[in-house]
C-alpha cells in the first residue's frame, strides 16, 4: 500500500509504521485543516473538532490493537491516552462555552501530538519492533515504563 505524504508530519516524526505514520499524518492534516478555517475565515468549525477528537481516538485505538496483536502489555500507553482524550475534551468543551479560544485549543492539540509521538510512540515502536525481532512471544513486556509519563 503505498501512502501519500502531504508533507505536514515532519520526517523526524516518522516511526516507520506505514499504517501509524499514515494516521498521524492525517491528524496533522486536520489540524492544519483546521488552524485555516479559525484563522483566515473566523469561524470556530465544532463538528470539525470534535471530528478530529474522534480520530484522535481511532488512531489510539489502531495502537492498541497493534499492541495487543503483538502482545505488549500497553497499560502505561493506554493510560495516556485516555487522559489525553479526557483532557481535549474539556479543552473542547473550554471552547464551545467561549472560556477559551480554538487558536489556543489547537496550538495544544498539535504541540501534544507532536511530543507524545517523539516520545512515547517511538518508545513503542522501538519496543514493537525489538518483539519482532526477538520473536519471543513467550511473556507479555511492558511497551515501556516511560510511558507512565503524564499527557
Amino acid at each position: 500500500m503505498k501512502i501519500h505524504f502531504s508533507g505536514l508530519l515532519p520526517e523526524a516524526l516518522l516511526v516507520d509504521l506505514p499504517e501509524i505514520d499514515q494516521q498521524h499524518e492525517e491528524i496533522f492534516r486536520r489540524i492544519e485543516a483546521l488552524k485555516t478555517t479559525c484563522f483566515a475565515e473566523y469561524f470556530i468549525p465544532i463538528d470539525d473538532l470534535t471530528d478530529l477528537l474522534d480520530y484522535f481516538a481511532l488512531h489510539f485505538a489502531t495502537e492498541e490493537r497493534i499492541a495487543a496483536a503483538a502482545g505488549l502489555d500497553f497499560t502505561d500507553h493506554l493510560s495516556i491516552h485516555e487522559d489525553t482524550l479526557r483532557l481535549l475534551r474539556k479543552a473542547l468543551r473550554d471552547v464551545i462555552s467561549g472560556e477559551h479560544d480554538a487558536h489556543s485549543f489547537l496550538r495544544y492539540a498539535e504541540y501534544w501530538f507532536e511530543r507524545h509521538i517523539s516520545e512515547d510512540d517511538r518508545l513503542f515502536v522501538d519496543t514493537l519492533q525489538a518483539g519482532i525481532r526477538s520473536q519471543s512471544g513467550a511473556h507479555r513486556q511492558p511497551a515501556s515504563a516511560c510511558f507512565a509519563a503524564q499527557a
